[in-house]
């Protein structure tokens, strides 16, 4: 028996429209309600991510230490290029660092993104 169950991530961001915006169209998903400063998107599915206003935030800065990531979205794609593409045109950046280029083959099953304001999420594939 659990003691709770799943019900949100909620990320910082300095423009919480926008980057629930950005998810929206990254996952298909609808807006579900909006504030001034909170923004939820849901899907098919059980969770929800929100967005709150925080008017100092300060990206990660993975991989460094100095402001660590903290956590970050897996978000799983059937095509790493074509939803890369689709990404880069909503507004998110790759990330400068790859881990999966270290690897032998130097290719990977996921590839690691930046969204509008800053937080870590990878593409990954099964």
């Amino acid at each position: 028996m659990s003691i709770a169950r799943f019900r949100s991530i909620v990320l910082d961001c300095p423009d919480p429209h926008g980057l629930a915006d950005f998810y929206r169209a990254l996952l298909g998903w609808k807006i579900d309600s909006v504030r001034d400063d909170w923004v939820v998107v849901v899907g098919d599915g059980p969770g929800r991510l929100c967005f709150q206003l925080a008017p100092d935030h300060r990206p990660p800065d993975w991989p460094g230490n100095e402001r660590p990531q903290q956590f970050h979205l897996d978000l799983t794609v059937d095509d790493l290029d074509e939803a890369e593409k689709a990404a880069l045109e909503l507004g998110a950046v790759k990330h400068r660092h790859q881990p999966a280029e270290d690897e032998e083959d130097g290719e990977g099953d996921f590839r690691v993104f930046l969204d509008p304001a800053g937080h870590p999420f990878c593409f990954c594939v099964d």
